[in-house]
């Protein structure tokens, strides 16, 4: 597994760290799934491979209302 920071991840997807922070964790981006916290403290670390294959899947119609609430 390949694991990155905000800003790794920032440079990859080219989204501005700020939107990865604000926008995307917790809400397409999930603890466990697209990011840990290792050893349960405040540093984000991001698993680039789930990512990367969840970057290409169109989203469903209940992700897309999800987002609206």
């Amino acid at each position: 597994m390949t694991y990155l920071t905000t800003n790794e991840l920032s440079e990859r997807i080219k989204y501005d760290p700020r939107t990865i922070r604000n926008c995307l964790k917790d809400s397409v981006l999930f603890e466990g799934v697209h990011y840990i916290r290792p050893f349960g403290g405040r540093k984000i670390l991001y698993i680039w491979e789930k990512i990367e294959k969840d970057m290409a899947i169109a989203p469903s119609i209940s992700t897309l209302l999800a987002g609206i609430q």
